[in-house]
């Protein structure tokens, strides 16, 4: 794994205002599309499409982790960054997965079950930077190794 980049000095800052802009933005969200049985149904079928994928690119292990689904093997063009997280599934290569890393990525399946069907399009709507990516903030970005430990 390589060394984690030294973020700007204002990533904090930075990262507030992306999670309070989301949070602001989830206010405008139909509550019926919030941790309901239409958002359970959207973590449902991301999970569903977790496994299709890692079912077919995975050649590592297939473990039960903390409650999440974890297809190791994964050659690094089916995925994003370290890793990614579908429905109830982490989809990643053959770097070590941490109980930090897992963590992360059980916030991840949580936001899954809290969205659903919105979750990826509101993750993209977030942008690919991290730092300013709420959904990343919120699943911790020391835990996801996006910043180094005590940034």
């Amino acid at each position: 794994m390589s060394p984690i980049a030294t973020p700007p000095s204002d990533w904090r800052e930075t990262a507030e205002r992306a999670v309070a802009r989301g949070r602001r933005i989830d206010r405008y969200l139909p509550r019926i599309l919030l941790d309901s049985p239409l958002s359970r149904a959207g973590y449902w079928y991301g999970t569903a499409v977790g496994w299709v994928w890692g079912g077919l690119w995975s050649t590592g292990r297939v473990e039960r982790r903390e409650g999440m689904w974890v297809f190791r093997g994964m050659p690094a063009r089916t995925f994003a960054r370290g890793g990614v997280c579908v429905g109830g599934c982490y989809l990643t290569g053959d770097e070590v997965v941490t109980a930090r890393v897992l963590a992360h990525e059980a916030v991840h399946a949580r936001q899954w079950q809290r969205y659903g069907f919105l979750m990826p399009v509101l993750y993209a709507l977030a942008g690919r930077n991290p730092l300013r990516n709420r959904f990343e903030i919120e699943a911790g970005l020391e835990d996801g190794n996006y910043v180094p430990r005590g940034a």
